[in-house]
């Protein structure tokens, strides 16, 4: 059976582009972003550049990944130097020590097994570190009653993540339903949170354009158009997300206003 990331994989293997050896303040330009910048760190995960603006990225090796003077490059880590001693995490901070705080009172609740393992996969040490847990609602229809018996508090915070979150939706109206400063309910605009992970980790420029139809599901139909079978692909595509780069922006914004909002309680 065709299975169409397998057949990305070996397109990608194509191209062969030159190794350059990375070095401390090498001037290099990430070809899937456009993000320019300087050489500030690198480690056994990725290469970290800082731009004019001192705004810092990290992004993995990958071939053929950068542009140096206009031209594809792989850049490699020098076999003499030691990695840093700093791991960058998917979420493109700095990792700590790896002990799991105590878990806080606080949560932060996503509608989905899917968006939990997602926001885990990328932002699980962060997660860890400051206690946090995401639990999936598995639906979001009763949210003001479920938030309701949470009993939210200075100490006990709840965020709350929503699938497409935007004017006229249902989640909207569901959003609505529910004000309590203690509660901070955000979203982005995707109808399912597969759609927030950029397209290029399959080699696609967009997402299929799926019509609406009550009797299938937006993931089967989005399966079907691609041709692939539905059992098996979101544990390959959640596997192809490197760092949060892989993630479309309005995602990203929304998971660490969250996180935010929630390790900020009381």
């Amino acid at each position: 059976m065709r299975d169409i990331l397998d057949e990305y994989d070996q397109q990608r293997r194509g191209p062969v582009y030159p190794d350059v050896v990375v070095e401390m303040g090498m001037l290099v330009e990430d070809r899937s972003s456009h993000f320019t910048g300087d050489v500030v760190r690198w480690n056994a995960e990725g290469v970290t550049l800082q731009d004019r603006h001192d705004y810092v990225r990290h992004f993995g090796w990958k071939p053929g990944g950068f542009l140096i003077d206009g031209r594809p490059v792989t850049l490699v880590r020098p076999h003499a130097v030691a990695a840093a001693t700093q791991r960058i995490t998917a979420s493109g901070s700095i990792a700590g020590d790896g002990r799991a705080k105590v878990a806080l009172a606080s949560r932060i609740w996503v509608e989905g097994k899917h968006d939990a393992e997602l926001i885990e996969h990328v932002w699980g040490d962060d997660l860890r570190e400051l206690g946090i847990v995401v639990e999936p609602l598995h639906g979001a229809d009763d949210l003001a009653a479920a938030v309701s018996d949470f009993s939210p508090s200075g100490p006990r915070r709840l965020g709350v993540l929503l699938d497409h979150l935007v004017p006229g939706s249902k989640e909207t109206r569901i959003a609505a339903t529910v004000s309590d400063p203690n509660v901070l309910v955000t979203g982005h605009p995707f109808v399912d949170v597969w759609a927030g992970i950029r397209p290029k980790v399959v080699g696609l420029n967009e997402w299929p354009d799926i019509p609406y139809d009550p009797d299938v599901p937006w993931k089967e139909g989005m399966c079907a158009a691609l041709g692939v079978p539905f059992e098996g692909f979101w544990p390959k595509l959640r596997n192809r997300v490197d760092t949060f780069a892989d993630l479309r922006p309005e995602l990203i914004g929304a998971v660490e206003r969250l996180i935010d909002f929630v390790a900020e309680a009381d």
